[in-house]
């Protein structure tokens, strides 16, 4: 067949077909002079084209290159079996910072057609190069540790998270301190924390188990070292102890005054000191200054501010909790009973009130919380309620003498006292004294003065009434009761008139916070952060560091060695701060706030229960 005419040009018989279409007129040969946009459009019709899957797409396509061995162009070789897993160093590159510093730098891999792989297991690194690909991978209890191990030298950091998520699942008091070790030696520091965590909060039950008595001297004092222990007293840290080192006397003893010095002995009764540890530790001279150093904490109380270190702070989970009960909120008065866990630090809701109850006064006596006076919206009481904490049941105890709301409430060598007050038509100075034995309220001797919403506390064993209101006026004035002479005296006066004063004692001082001096046709006049210490050896006040905002009927105890200032009212909001007042430092620092704003609330510190032998 003859070919006419040159390569391209359109044949006679195509041009007369092709006017045939178009009438007889031949078309344009230069195709920029078409328009394919109408010339009236005033609307820009641009669009942004995207691919949905197009990455996928193509990462499967490198897959499929990888399974026929095509266009690679690297061989990684496991060092553990020599394993050859071929790959494409772009897309390791891609998925692996570490594959990306060896390909792109100038080091001697870059350019070598096989690297091996030093103590890589041949498995897991074929795994982890199929990743890469995929984004997938299979993690088992089999390869969990090797496959975390690799992922982290090369640098897969969602490998890695994975792995770490696999084992903190699998987290026990047999495995849990194994991990730790292992999560530190790997640098991953997420394991590394919840594995430290897990062994903290179960160190009863990882004491019983094989991995405990395995650790070396080192990784026994980090972990008596540490303030996170979940225990209730020194007691289980000391039982501990001699339960590692009788596990390995002969090589263990010689490290015992080095890891006792991790028990803070200070915090343990005299008697257990005796009885428990004196004739365990012999004649070491460093066991015997650590006793020492003991029993002074607790013959020299007026010299602890001296004596304070390491061993006399109590770890968080030794302090028990706090109760914060009640108070004016802006539902018009909480009936709940949030709890404090130091631990955690943060406040759930523990028990409730059996009613409402406002400007009451409570008492600790064993596990029983006692609740008393105060208002229930239309008139003052004199009923006394005490709540079962094991049971969270409430019970009816004797009613005082006299109705009072705004009383002060302190226990004080057995009895429990209820101090001033308002009867609901007159302020009060009338004192009385409950016996739990017989269960009666009697009449002490009255205060000096009339006081309501004063701050009570018990120092030095007397009882203090400190600030309030007499019905003229906020008070500055203090007094001090002597339940030996049953006698009132007169302290020094404060600096500041102090209503909604919140008191407490730490360290031989009292010390008085915020408060108001309003008087009671302007109640929004006054309000104070301000912070007073007491010293009753030279009956003087002196200002220390201030709260971080002003507030009145603000509730403050001690809770281990730091006092709590919480809630309280600053004319505007009932409060849900919580600071705490460190008085060596003095400074107040935040911790977690309530889980709902009160003023006027009562609080109370909880003991733990006393720690029983398991040994």
């Amino acid at each position: 067949m003859s070919v006419s005419g040159s390569l391209g040009s359109p044949s006679k018989d195509s041009i007369s077909a092709t006017n045939s279409i178009t009438g007889g007129e031949e078309l344009p040969r230069d195709l920029s002079r078409l328009s394919l946009f109408s010339a009236t459009s005033n609307t820009s019709q641009d669009e942004q084209f995207r691919s949905e899957g197009h990455a996928e797409h193509s990462l499967s396509c490198m897959r499929h290159y990888l399974q026929a061995g095509k266009l690679c162009d690297v061989v990684l070789i496991a060092g553990v079996n020599q394993r050859r897993v071929p790959a494409h160093r772009l897309v390791l590159s891609a998925a692996s910072e570490y594959f990306s510093a060896m390909f792109t730098g100038n080091m001697r891999e870059t350019a070598e057609p096989e690297i091996t792989l030093q103590d890589v297991n041949g498995d897991v690194l074929y795994a982890l190069v199929n990743y890469c690909y995929t984004g997938t991978i299979e993690i088992r209890e089999d390869n969990v540790e090797t496959l975390l191990a690799t992922a982290c030298l090369m640098q897969l950091r969602e490998v890695t998270e994975a792995c770490s998520r696999f084992l903190a699942h699998q987290l026990h008091p047999s495995n849990c301190l194994g991990i730790a070790v292992f999560a530190e030696h790997q640098n991953c520091n997420s394991l590394l924390h919840e594995a430290t965590a897990y062994t903290s909060q179960h160190f009863n039950q990882v004491i019983k188990n094989q991995e405990f008595l395995q650790l070396n001297v080192e990784q026994m004092a980090i972990l008596l070292g540490s303030d996170d222990l979940n225990v209730t007293s020194e007691q289980q840290i000391f039982y501990a102890l001699m339960s590692w080192i009788n596990h390995d006397v002969i090589s263990r003893k010689p490290h015992i005054a080095r890891l006792l010095g991790l028990v803070k002995l200070p915090l343990l009764e005299p008697s257990f000191l005796a009885d428990n540890i004196e004739n365990v530790i012999g004649t070491d001279p460093a066991c015997q200054k650590l006793i020492m150093e003991a029993m002074k904490w607790h013959l020299l109380p007026e010299r602890r501010s001296q004596m304070i270190s390491s061993r006399t702070r109590p770890r968080k989970a030794t302090l028990g909790r706090v109760l914060v009960v009640g108070g004016m909120d802006k539902s018009k008065g909480a009936t709940t009973i949030e709890s404090y866990d130091p631990r955690s630090d943060c406040w759930t809701i523990a028990y409730h009130l059996s009613g409402r109850r406002l400007q009451f006064g409570i008492a600790l006596m064993g596990d029983k919380l006692l609740v008393v006076g105060g208002r229930d919206g239309l008139k003052t009481l004199n009923t006394m309620e005490c709540l079962d904490m094991e049971s969270g049941a409430w019970t009816q105890l004797s009613p005082m003498n006299t109705h009072r709301h705004g009383l002060g409430v302190a226990v004080l060598g057995g009895p429990l006292y209820a101090v001033g007050g308002h009867d609901g038509w007159s302020y009060l100075n009338t004192v009385e004294r409950w016996d739990s034995v017989t269960r009666q309220w009697n009449y002490v001797a009255p205060m000096q003065g009339q006081r309501c919403s004063a701050g009570v506390a018990v120092l030095g064993g007397k009882l203090y009434a400190v600030g309030g209101r007499d019905g003229t006026s906020c008070l500055r004035t203090v007094e001090c009761y002597d339940p030996h002479t049953n006698k009132w005296t007169t302290c020094a006066q404060m600096a500041r008139r102090r209503g909604g004063v919140g008191v407490a004692v730490a360290n031989g001082y009292l010390y008085a916070m915020g408060g108001q001096d309003a008087p009671a046709n302007n109640p929004a006049a006054s309000r104070f952060f301000c912070v007073e210490r007491y010293d009753p050896g030279s009956d003087t006040w002196t200002m220390v560091a201030s709260l971080s905002s002003k507030r009145d009927a603000v509730a403050a105890c001690l809770f281990g060695e730091h006092i709590l200032a919480v809630g309280g009212y600053d004319g505007n909001h009932y409060l849900k701060n919580v600071e705490q007042y460190d008085p060596i430092t003095n400074e107040w620092l935040s911790i977690a706030p309530l889980i709902t704003g009160r003023a006027g609330a009562c609080i109370v510190t909880v003991a733990n229960q006393p720690a029983q032998n398991d040994n």
